[in-house]
C-alpha cells in the first residue's frame, strides 16, 4: 500500500521545493508537476520524495484529518490472540 502525505510548499528552486507537514521540512522533487502552475503556499500529495498531485488546501485539512484518524486508532488496537 502507498501512502501519500499532504505537505505545504515553502520554498521553491527549480524542481525542488522545501515543504512542511506537522513541523517536518522535507525537500520534494516537483518534476511529476512541471506542466502545473506551483507556488508558495500551495499543497502537494508526497510520495517517497516526489509530489504527485497538487491539493487544495481543504484536501490536504480532510486528508490530515483522517491520517490522525488512522494513528489514534492504531494506538489503542490491541490485537485478539486467537
Amino acid at each position: 500500500m502507498c501512502l501519500g502525505i499532504p505537505m505545504q510548499i515553502i520554498a521553491i528552486n527549480g524542481f525542488n521545493a522545501r515543504c512542511t507537514a506537522k513541523g517536518i521540512e522535507r525537500d520534494v522533487s516537483l518534476f511529476m508537476l512541471q506542466h502545473e502552475p506551483i507556488a508558495i503556499g500551495d499543497f502537494v500529495m508526497v510520495h517517497v520524495g516526489y509530489a504527485l498531485q497538487k491539493m487544495t488546501p481543504q484536501e490536504a485539512q480532510s486528508t490530515w484529518e483522517l491520517l490522525d484518524e488512522m494513528l489514534v486508532l492504531e494506538a489503542n488496537f490491541t490485537p485478539s490472540r486467537a
